[in-house]
């Protein structure tokens, strides 16, 4: 018998209401007659606000309630961002499906003052706005000129910040912006070589428990092959580093053909130690390029690093 009910747990952000929405509304075109319902909620990470993320843990921050509603039966599934996922999830519950990938790179928003200028030529002691340590890590060390103050709120409290003059400029993620409908507003997108993306970074993944063979055929209508292989590859690399969201960790992944190419990077909170390198694999094997990519880095002090940050990060007792 078929599926006639699916239920949504989702994030009650905006952001994520226009990401569920969309997977309602695909779902919906590709499963006619289907009945879609959104159960929106406020996560841990959603109400903390006035504390940098790094300070209160990552893990699970923006998913743990979300996950919840499906293990006592009130949801079928969960839409996230990528990114917010942690690597390992609660026993019974499983990635069941990652949908085709926004542009994953950081994007420089500017203050209007700015309008002339890119991050490379932003005045000694400018104001940038980020609540990420992997861009942290990144821009100190390429701009070690410049000074960086956290922020928190959603997309559009960050932009009022920025335009009130709190900050000079600030770094999001280009995809947010986008499906907020602020495009207009990416100044420049940051290339690679500067700063390294967030695993799984533009992407949304449907989480769902497992055994639900029903659902699981419903939701893969919307998987994206590359996008999964990529960020397949990208994860096992931040779960063999056991890294978290908020951790210097970044990436990049491309497909040619038959292969995968990813390049990882784990940076010292000031910027000063920086290492990356890069690995290339069968794509039918994405999870051995993560592992091995993390590997090589290990060898070259990666864990050292993140052991450094890691005491840093740790609450007093």
């Amino acid at each position: 018998m078929a599926l006639e009910k699916l239920r949504i747990a989702t994030r009650r952000s905006q952001l994520a209401m226009v990401q569920t929405n969309w997977v309602k509304k695909e779902l919906e075109k590709a499963h006619p007659g289907i009945i879609i319902s959104v159960e929106a909620m406020a996560t841990q990470g959603d109400k903390i606000l006035d504390v940098a993320l790094a300070k209160i843990g990552d893990k699970g921050l923006f998913t743990k309630e979300l996950e919840a509603q499906m293990l006592v039966g009130r949801a079928d599934i969960a839409v996230h961002s990528l990114k917010d996922l942690p690597t390992n999830l609660p026993e019974g519950l499983m990635l069941g499906c990652i949908t085709e990938r926004e542009d994953p790179a950081d994007a420089l928003v500017v203050n209007k003052k700015f309008q002339d200028q890119a991050l490379e030529t932003m005045p000694k002691g400018s104001i940038v706005g980020t609540s990420s340590l992997r861009r942290l890590a990144q821009l100190r060390h390429h701009y070690p000129n410049l000074v960086f103050k956290d922020v928190r709120g959603n997309v559009i409290t960050r932009l009022e910040k920025l335009d009130s003059g709190e900050y000079d400029c600030l770094i999001l993620a280009a995809a947010g912006l986008t499906r907020l409908g602020f495009g207009e507003r990416i100044h420049q997108l940051i290339p690679n070589n500067i700063s390294l993306h967030a695993v799984g970074q533009g992407a949304l993944g449907i989480e769902c428990l497992e055994g639900k063979t029903e659902v699981l055929n419903i939701i893969k209508s919307l998987e994206h092959n590359a996008t999964s292989k990529r960020c397949l590859a990208e994860r096992a690399f931040l779960r063999e580093l056991e890294g978290g969201c908020q951790v210097p960790i970044g990436v990049s992944s491309e497909v040619s053909h038959q292969e995968l190419i990813l390049t990882g990077m784990v940076a010292s909170l000031d910027g000063k130690q920086l290492i990356r390198d890069r690995k290339r694999g069968d794509i039918e094997d994405p999870e051995a390029i993560g592992i091995a990519l993390a590997n090589e880095l290990k060898t070259q002090g990666a864990m050292e690093i993140l052991q450094e940050i890691f005491k840093t990060m740790r609450p007093e007792s």
